[in-house]
């Protein structure tokens, strides 16, 4: 190994500290990509985040890059740089299989926008990451491939659904992903494993290509090890794609040299009240929120108190709408092949056949007020702060009905349009890391990448790296309990509302998936009532778009 980098393991090596040190050539593509190897292969076995792998591949593009950089071609700050894919971004020729037996055969003719992207830049890729099923449902172990294990503890969760980029970054094994947020799926692992992710501005990074979850929520975005490192990645991964409706032609600006250090005159709202009043935070957490307050106010920012609406009126918009869009996705193999699907995901779908038409109607306007609301405070504030979710639990505790009882305060953001960077922010007693968000105005990259690299520069929470030991397993744990044994309780006219809507649908359900719509029903029909009616004739949905020439 070169002197230059012989303090400094390669596997981890920043992705900007890579770049820098291939770009002036002290480290080869070749020899970056063979450390990552040799790192995968030490202690893949025990965090299990590949589902593809493509070593050969990236060791072959790792010796042209190396030539082309020789050779004065350098491209930029990814050439020669590995990365890997959470697996629902196409890769043609290579398999893309969302983490579902229904796929498990998927190999696409051609690439997703952002994966031609990358290889444009010229990154090579490394593999494919493992996902909650199309990036929904848990942490599931009836499935073709293993639920990633947390790098920090081996028998705790990683957060989802990006759970496999954000195990592989934390555990050396590539420097940087792609993942994919719809409710907090960036968001949720890259605090629970110790890394950095952002979510864009909707109709920032192009959706072509990405297998979907909602059309309406569905975002995606840089995961990596900081705030810098994103700000690279974000540079080459935004831009218009004509192949996705969504998308948003506008001119791109320099996230990398926003990267200031310097945070005087920015005006930060705190949202204490989602973790003094909504959510049962940690004394960790809580610690740990006034502690970034400090450092934020040091660095010459400004910080107040503001509010925003419940938790729990962003969380029914998202799931009327969102729940709607994935049961109308997967509708045709829940017909056909519902048994191929995990349990987790029908946990969460079925219910959504009790939404109706209204309901997706009525949840649309009060989309469209949530946004229109937040730009008094867009007004008062550059951008804002909040909790993440705390140290990661175990695989045990895991409720599959969780997702319908529970709001959080990560929904939020995917409803307002707010972009959002999630990233390390101390550890708490148990020894795993916390995390907090800086959420922006929309299109706003580039002042909470500012805040949040200024934020690093100032704390290096993020350099702390977990201790994993080379040619370690996984160790055993306790699986989440699946049933509840709703069956027999059931109210009569619950039961023949469910299997009135499964008809409608389609659906001939018994046994298990029977259940599982009869656990959920409760709570969807209850957001369903509590979404207003009161929206004046004028009142459209979000979704209700303008066409401008260009």
């Amino acid at each position: 190994m070169r002197a230059a980098v012989e303090t400094t393991e390669l596997h981890q090596l920043t992705l900007a500290q890579a770049g820098e040190l291939i770009g002036s050539h002290r480290l080869s593509p070749l020899e970056y990509v063979e450390a990552l190897v040799a790192r995968a292969e030490a202690v893949d076995g025990q965090v299990q985040a590949y589902v593809t792998r493509t070593f050969e591949q990236a060791l072959d593009g790792a010796r042209k890059a190396s030539d082309e950089i020789a050779a004065g071609r350098y491209r930029g700050p990814l050439h020669g740089i590995p990365f890997a894919l959470k697996d629902c971004f196409n890769t043609a020729g290579i398999p893309t299989t969302a983490h579902s037996r229904l796929l498990a055969d998927n190999v696409p003719a051609r690439d997703a926008a952002v994966t031609r992207k990358l290889h444009s830049a010229g990154a090579l890729l490394m593999g494919k990451l493992a996902l909650f099923e199309f990036a929904h449902g848990g942490p599931s172990f009836d499935l073709p491939w293993p639920p990633p294990r947390n790098p920090w503890n081996l028998t705790r969760v990683t957060g989802g659904s990006s759970s496999g980029s954000a195990a592989a970054i934390a555990a050396g094994m590539v420097p940087a992903s792609i993942g994919t947020d719809t409710g907090g799926s960036i968001r949720v692992p890259a605090s629970r494993c110790g890394i950095t992710g952002l979510m864009p501005t909707p109709g920032l990074v192009g959706r072509s290509g990405v297998i979907p979850h909602s059309h309406t929520f569905d975002r995606s975005g840089p995961m990596a090890r900081t705030a810098e490192d994103c700000a690279i990645l974000l540079q080459e991964i935004a831009g218009h794609d004509p192949a996705d409706p969504a998308s948003v032609a506008r001119e791109i600006p320099d996230y990398i040299g926003a990267l200031t250090g310097d945070l005087r005159g920015l005006r930060i709202g705190v949202l204490r009240h989602n973790w003094e009043e909504e959510v049962a935070a940690s004394a960790d957490e809580r610690r740990a929120m006034e502690a970034a307050r400090g450092v934020l106010e040091e660095l010459g920012a400004t910080l107040e108190d503001c509010r925003i609406r419940p938790m729990q009126s962003y969380g029914d918009i998202k799931t009327i709408i969102a729940e709607t869009e994935v049961f109308n996705v997967h509708q045709p193999e829940l017909i056909a092949r519902p048994g191929h699907f995990g349990d987790d995901i029908l946990g969460r779908m079925l219910p959504a056949a009790l939404f109706t038409a209204n309901d997706l109607i009525r949840a649309g306007r009060e989309h469209q007020r949530a946004i229109a609301e937040m730009q008094p405070l867009y007004e008062r504030f550059d951008a804002f702060i909040t909790i993440c979710s705390g140290e990661a639990p175990a695989f045990s505790a895991h409720d599959p009905l969780a997702f319908w009882k529970h709001s959080n305060h990560f929904t939020a953001a995917n409803v307002t349009g707010q972009p959002v960077l999630a990233l390390p922010n101390g550890f708490g007693s148990g020894g795993l890391p916390l995390g907090m968000q800086i959420l922006g105005r929309p299109f706003g990259e580039t002042t909470i990448l500012r805040i949040g690299h200024a934020y690093q520069l100032a704390t290096g929470w993020h350099l702390r790296r977990p201790e994993l030991v080379a040619g370690a397993v996984a160790p055993p744990v306790e699986e989440p309990t699946l049933t509840t044994g709703t069956m027999g309780n059931v109210d009569p006219a619950l039961r023949a509302t469910c299997l009135a809507a499964a008809g409608r649908a389609g659906l001939d359900l018994e046994g298990r998936m029977l259940e599982q719509l009869l656990e959920g029903a409760p709570y969807a029909l209850a957001m369903a009532d509590r979404m207003p009616r009161d929206h004046a004739y004028a009142e459209a949905p979000a979704n209700v778009f303008s066409l401008r020439s260009p």
